[in-house]
């Protein structure tokens, strides 16, 4: 009998820990021996969605890619872990409608503090102007009002 598949979807603000807490929860679902795949953002905007911008339509673009693949994955039974900002609430829900079997976790680690742990320099680029609609800076992320998980990484270790 085949395994019912789910997606699990981390959002929340660039740097607030999504990726971590992705690649952990895929290696501790592995080695219960379920069938997962992690569609991290950042690399699916080097490849599957590396043709579009920053605009609130391409972002919308962007999770409705993540989500389509996402679906086809938990449709057939894996457990597909999405790690995105996906900022907007009307995209996000749209996917959860699309899937069904969908667990919305907000990482909701502060701005102050992803911004402090920022490595690649992207928030100091956006504060000086550099790199327009980031989200968090001068693009908004709207925050999730009710989802199934809320788990602040300033607060708690992965």
């Amino acid at each position: 009998m085949p395994c019912k598949g789910v997606t699990v979807w981390f959002t929340g603000l660039p740097g607030a820990g999504k990726s971590t807490l992705a690649r952990l929860l895929a290696a501790r679902l592995r080695a219960r021996g379920a069938s997962v795949e992690v569609l991290d953002g950042d690399a699916v905007r080097t490849s599957l969605s590396r043709d579009l911008g920053f605009s609130r339509e391409d972002r919308d673009s962007n999770v409705a890619r993540i989500g389509f693949v996402c679906g086809l994955l938990t449709r057939n039974g894996l457990v597909a872990i999405a790690a995105a900002v996906a900022p907007y609430t009307a995209a996000r829900d749209a996917i959860r409608a699309q899937i069904g079997d969908f667990v919305e976790v907000h990482v909701a680690t502060p701005l102050a503090v992803c911004e402090a742990r920022d490595r690649s320099g992207r928030y100091a680029a956006a504060r000086r102007g550099e790199l327009r609609a980031f989200t968090g800076v001068d693009d908004p992320y709207e925050e999730p009002v009710a989802p199934d998980l809320r788990i602040d990484l300033a607060k708690r270790t992965p």
